[in-house]
């Protein structure tokens, strides 16, 4: 299915966010909040689409360094989900935008690291630039959803730690992200999947 960037496009997939039947993670379970950005932006090698924004992280961070990422990270005390991710949009590629671009909210997702993750879908005008921090990130990629409807997008694999399936973008990167990113597909596509029991690597379990 094309996705071209425009108004249309931007209503439809408010419109699967709204239908989407959310489920809120177990504040119980005492993980750190932390939300990120799904952040719908005009695709660069496809002019007229749409696309996400994927970063790899900056190699001198001390958490997760060069992986790949959507924008986001721990919430500040008192701070909600949404303005978590649209704060950390701004701080990490420049981004400025409001509550009025959310598009809606998917499932919680609780880390292995000990967090529990928000993901935020928000559309990004035409006319918002980008400008990476390079403190934290090393690079920022424009993944076009095209790519990630198509039937080898992802794969599941099997691990002897755990008896969860181990989620892969074959783009980039693992859960949480692959979980999350593979979340807002079926969210498209009008599918209320889960993925909390999507497994992450071991090297991410720190």
């Amino acid at each position: 299915m094309t996705h071209p960037f425009n108004d249309a496009t931007r209503q439809r997939i408010a419109a699967r966010c709204a239908a989407f039947a959310r489920l809120e993670g177990d504040a119980a379970e005492n993980l750190k909040h932390a939300a990120v950005a799904i952040a719908l932006v005009q695709a660069e090698d496809g002019p007229g689409d749409t696309a996400l924004l994927l970063t790899q992280r900056a190699s001198s961070l001390r958490a997760h360094s060069s992986q790949w990422a959507l924008p986001g990270g721990r919430c500040d005390a008192g701070e909600t989900a949404i303005a978590g991710a649209l704060r950390e949009l701004h701080e990490e590629l420049g981004l400025e935008l409001s509550p009025e671009d959310v598009l809606g909210t998917l499932d919680d997702y609780p880390t292995r690291s000990g967090y529990l993750i928000t993901p935020v879908v928000v559309w990004a005008p035409g006319t918002a630039g980008l400008s990476p921090n390079p403190a934290e990130v090393a690079s920022v990629h424009r993944i076009a959803l095209e790519t990630i409807e198509r039937d080898d997008a992802f794969d599941f694999t099997t691990i002897p730690e755990s008896h969860r399936r181990v989620i892969r973008f074959r783009h980039a990167g693992h859960a949480p992200t692959a979980a999350l990113i593979y979340q807002f597909r079926e969210v498209l596509a009008g599918r209320d999947t889960r993925v909390a029991e999507l497994e992450q690597p071991v090297f991410a379990w720190k």
